[in-house]
């Protein structure tokens, strides 16, 4: 795998994501989660609006609020993304980020992959499944995104306060720790 191929390394977190989410009860979609502001179908349609969010990036539009989002709803987004991705230079478009700086929609791809990749975590951990991450995936987010993403992050409201890990934490709980999680 080549470890900052934004577009493979979308299409793996998003797969194990998937899969976290068709194991959602449907009893626990009222419950809490790790992001303190949603329950488990809040995040799941975070997740699902991430998917909208970088097919409106690659038409020049802005992307529509979801709610009451479905596991096939997600599956379909990423596989309308993945498609989209495979055209010539859809890479290399320009859009804006959530935290409102300009960057290439293989940026946005990069960074849906970072998003997608904790919440698949939080979504885990919130009803009770493996939380254990991909480890070649966890490695490329951490070369790809810290320090720096999550004190961005923090200074937008997105991201909560840093949490501390031991020296010898593992990448995963380092990443976690970094992006405001209990691992």
């Amino acid at each position: 795998m080549n470890g900052t191929d934004p577009v493979e390394l979308f299409r793996r977190a998003t797969a194990r994501a998937a899969t976290i989410m068709d194991a959602v009860a449907p009893g626990q979609l009222t419950a809490a989660t790790p992001c303190p502001q949603w329950s488990v179908q809040q995040l799941i349609d975070h997740m699902t609006g991430s998917t909208d969010y970088l097919l409106a990036a690659l038409a020049g539009e802005r992307p529509p609020a979801r709610r009451g989002a479905t596991v096939e709803d997600y599956r379909a987004g990423a596989a309308a993304v993945l498609e989209a991705l495979a055209r010539p230079s859809a890479l290399g478009r320009r859009c804006m980020s959530p935290l409102d700086f300009e960057w290439s929609v293989g940026e946005a791809t990069a960074g849906t992959f970072m998003d997608n990749l904790v919440h698949t975590w939080d979504l885990a951990t919130a009803t009770g499944q493996d939380p254990t991450l991909d480890a070649e995936l966890v490695d490329a987010c951490v070369a790809m995104f810290l320090p720096d993403m999550p004190e961005r992050g923090r200074a937008a409201g997105i991201v909560g306060p840093a949490v501390a890990v031991p020296a010898d934490a593992s990448p995963q709980d380092k990443l976690l720790g970094a992006m405001g999680r209990r691992p």
